[in-house]
């Protein structure tokens, strides 16, 4: 899959994202790891809402592994790569906006420069782009 056009002012639009995260507490199926980055990869691009399969559908850490079950997929990564393709062919090529998987526990996160932000039950997370082990041109 290729990478998707961009909305004009796309870095306004990531710096208010990161802002809001900051200061919104975590709930699982509605302010998790794979809903902010897909929801902001989907506003970043106008692109597909892949949220949409999860969004509100659990409200606990066992809950989100039952629905990533039913949606077919025994890991993040098998879920991202059916819904965007394959990764870049290095982590390190990621570039600010792009989606990335790692961290530990892993999970999804948005490159936003050498580093990654990640929402997590203790707030917005940010970790060295190093740190990860896949990434997605948005």
């Amino acid at each position: 899959m290729s990478a998707m056009t961009r909305i004009p002012h796309w870095e306004e639009h990531l710096a208010a994202a990161i802002a809001d995260a900051r200061a919104r507490p975590f709930a699982w199926g509605r302010h998790d790891c794979a809903t902010w980055a897909f929801d902001l990869r989907r506003d970043l691009t106008q692109g597909p809402d892949h949220a949409a399969a999860w969004r509100g559908r659990y409200r606990t850490g066992p809950g989100a592994q039952r629905v990533m079950r039913r949606l077919g997929w025994g890991a993040l990564e098998e879920g991202a790569r059916a819904l965007l393709g394959a990764p870049l062919e290095a982590v390190l090529l990621a570039q600010r906006g792009d989606l990335v998987l790692g961290g530990a526990p892993e999970a999804f996160g948005v490159c936003i420069g050498a580093r990654v932000a990640f929402v997590a039950p203790e707030g917005l997370v940010v970790l060295p782009l190093g740190r990860c082990r896949l990434a997605w041109r948005t």
